[in-house]
């Protein structure tokens, strides 16, 4: 769905929905021990694990996302540290988008913790009421611990800068023609959703000191600024035109882990997280019936140097030993060629892998000597029954292990593969 315009709408009828601590209150919902308690969400609890998601009770004591766990107890003894939960929060955002689907059809899910709802082509409704609407019936058909904060606006942009400000001022923010003002009178330019350290010092040396100079500032002026047409998308965004409601178009995807000092001493480990990266993205293409022809791998290393590569290859690619033999066939003439040591070895502290340039299997050059057909209705059938029966009911080779498991792992922008057809399944 693209409702992108250049046509300005000043009616406040696009709603963004941003659910408060996400991840945290998913499991305080589950697990009613959790709630009104400092509670933080990690990929891993042991000392060094990084907190990824943290409970009000948490927030209000100071602790921060991304702090390691040994300094979160140092600060907070009482802290209670969980395992992520993938598949809960997936469940759990699949239901939401049920409920605000009543309301409204034209609805993105733009993360796992947000959505758009565009009610412009919705005569007779009131924004208003049916963002209250939306509120209710998620504590009350979902749960009644997952409380959101809705903006509403006259575009996408400036609903979620409401949805942000809403969370100081009970949940609900509407922004106008009348008020946009009065709302970006305050704030600095990093309270806007995208505008990050480095560009707010750009525009800061370029005369533009805030959100409201930034609103009044010329198209071509923030063009040059930003040095691309992103900065007339600015000029849209604060002038009340659509930039932001587009649904996914998967120009490319990623698998990426950070691997904790701990982790990182065994080099099983280093190979499994591997696998596992490029498993991901497999079944992420395999469920999007997508072939890859670009593919881009990055180790990061304690010292902070990192190793990047990127290539492109003739007969696209969907499944994961592919990735994994010709990322590791760049590997070994990387190092036949320099005479370096191991790339992936125990001193790695983030590892991602990427698939880009995508083409779908009409568009698919096949190979003479191989039976694609065949192995792709192999890939489809293997992933059919690990999504019916569970993912340890069928395993190939390549993923056994020694017993070690590296779990599911969810960011907050990922409800790539989730479509239509996984909200209307649910009951």
């Amino acid at each position: 769905m693209n409702q992108n315009s250049t046509e300005i709408r000043t009616e406040p009828r696009v709603l963004f929905v941003d659910m408060n601590s996400f991840f945290a209150r998913c499991e305080q919902q589950v697990n009613y021990w959790l709630r009104n308690r400092p509670v933080g969400v990690c990929v891993y609890t042991g000392k060094y694990g990084c907190v990824i998601s943290l409970s009000t009770e948490a927030k209000e004591l100071g602790i921060k996302a991304g702090m390691r766990l040994n300094d979160v107890m140092a600060k907070c003894p009482d802290f209670v540290p969980v395992e992520s939960n993938p598949t809960r929060y997936r469940e759990f955002h699949k239901k939401i988008i049920q409920v605000i689907r009543q309301y409204c059809n034209d609805v993105v899910p733009k993360s796992i913790d947000e959505a758009i709802v565009n009610l412009t082509n919705y005569e007779g409704t009131t924004p208003f009421d049916i963002a209250r609407n939306i509120q209710r019936d998620i504590l009350e058909k979902v749960g009644d611990w997952l409380t959101c904060s809705i903006g509403i606006a006259p575009n996408a942009f400036l609903a979620k800068l409401a949805s942000v400000q809403g969370k100081k001022r009970g949940g609900l923010v509407i922004i106008t023609p009348q008020n946009i003002d009065d709302i970006l009178r305050p704030l600095k330019l990093g309270d806007l959703p995208g505008i990050g350290y480095n560009m707010s010092y750009r525009l800061e040396r370029n005369g533009i000191k805030s959100p409201l100079e930034m609103r009044y500032a010329t198209p071509q002026r923030l063009k040059a600024i930003f040095k691309s047409i992103e900065g007339i998308y600015w000029h849209y965004r604060l002038n009340f035109m659509e930039t932001n409601i587009m649904s996914h178009d998967y120009r490319g995807m990623q698998a990426m882990r950070q691997i904790s000092a701990e982790k990182r001493k065994n080099i099983e480990y280093i190979d499994q997280l591997f696998m596992t990266l490029c498993l991901t993205l497999e079944r992420r293409m395999v469920h999007h019936k997508f072939y890859s022809k670009s593919i881009g791998f990055t180790a990061v290393y304690e010292d902070g140097t990192r190793w990047d590569d990127a290539f492109t290859i003739s007969t696209p690619v969907q499944d994961a030993v592919s990735l994994m033999r010709m990322i590791r066939l760049r590997i070994d003439k990387f190092r036949e060629k320099t005479g370096c040591g191991p790339v992936l070895n125990t001193q790695v502290t983030q590892m991602r892998v990427a698939v880009t340039n995508f083409v779908t299997n009409g568009d698919t050059l096949y190979s003479l000597f191989e039976d694609m057909d065949r192995k792709e209705t192999a890939l489809k059938t293997m992933h059919a029954i690990k999504n019916k029966f569970g993912s340890e009911k069928l395993v190939r080779a390549v993923e056994l292990t020694d017993g070690k498991v590296i779990k599911d792992v969810i960011g907050f922008g990922s409800v790539k593969d989730l479509t239509d057809l996984d909200y209307k399944m649910m009951e």
